[in-house]
């Protein structure tokens, strides 16, 4: 795909009769990066050069259509083939057991959590990654949006990745993401104790034509399951993992009390805090209509 988006990028240029250097000047980067692009050597383009590449050929977003499958590989072959499962699934059912799914996240958060991995190399690979990731969630708004499932272990929604703000956000994105008919989150709480994906996530994908694929996570692999036996097993778990949960509605309480707990920031107090402020200003109204009153002379009607 390399290849081919370089190839595109060649002719492209030459049919509108500019040179490496002049093409790199439009899109802000060296004639040798160019260079690079044409020959599929080097760093993959990023989407943001992408983009630049795009509107100073007048590709009409042909190479920004490629760029998500240039992109994809630098992923293992079975990575790869989860991704483009993924983009296909017409439902969608994930267990969480350390961070929120890409699917839901904001994208500070999602900054965060790809900021983490050991193997980063630099900001340029960070804003690439956090693009692709933003680009994914676009399908949840699309006409052929898939069913989503997602079950977050309680640990997800009690580590502050981030910091207490980015968590805050992310809370509120989850609650509002459960508001749309074809996405429901459940918590997994701990007194639910020990199961059997608490090695890591869990992803099941469903076809059009009605099959499933199945797909494992932890910090350092990954690992996709096509054979029948195999993926209703992992079928049998979900299930599991899902009668196990809480409700849908209980679910919601549950994230709205540990935003309001655990990341109500600086600015926001607390349940508690906000009953009692409030009943602090009724009793002073009250004190302040009681000495107006008193003011008052008996037989005059105030003026309107």
């Amino acid at each position: 795909m390399a290849a081919l988006f370089g190839a595109r990028v060649r002719r492209l240029r030459i049919a509108a009769g500019l040179t490496q250097s002049e093409l790199g000047a439009l899109a802000h980067v060296v004639s040798s990066r160019i260079t690079q692009i044409e020959r599929a050597s080097g760093a993959k383009p990023t989407l943001e050069l992408t983009r630049s590449l795009d509107v100073a050929l007048g590709a009409d977003e042909l190479l920004i259509e490629l760029w998500p499958y240039v992109y994809r590989e630098a992923f293992p072959d079975w990575s790869r083939r989860f991704m483009e499962y993924a983009e296909r699934a017409v439902v969608i059912r994930q267990y969480a057991a350390h961070v929120v799914p890409g699917l839901l996240q904001t994208e500070d958060y999602a900054r965060a959590v790809l900021s983490l991995d050991a193997l980063l190399d630099g900001e340029e690979q960070l804003e690439e990654r956090l693009s692709a990731r933003m680009g994914r969630q676009e399908r949840l708004s699309s006409p052929d949006r898939p069913e989503l499932w997602v079950i977050l272990d309680e640990a997800v929604l009690r580590r502050p990745i981030g910091g207490s703000a980015v968590m805050r956000k992310q809370l509120v994105r989850l609650l509002d993401a459960a508001t749309e008919r074809h996405i429901t989150v459940q918590v997994l709480p701990f007194d639910q104790g020990g199961h059997e994906s608490m090695g890591g996530s869990l992803t099941l994908l469903t076809m059009p034509d009605g099959t499933d694929v199945a797909y494992t996570e932890g910090a350092d692999y990954g690992q996709l399951i096509e054979e029948p036996a195999d993926v209703s097993r992992y079928t049998v778990i979900y299930d599991r993992l899902r009668a196990a949960a809480l409700p849908p509605l209980m679910s919601l309480d549950v994230i709205r009390s540990t935003m309001e707990g655990n990341y109500r920031g600086a600015n926001l107090p607390s349940r508690s805090d906000r009953r009692r402020l409030a009943q602090e200003q009724l009793q002073q109204s009250g004190g302040r209509r009681l000495r107006g009153g008193g003011r008052r002379t008996s037989g005059r009607r105030p003026r309107p």
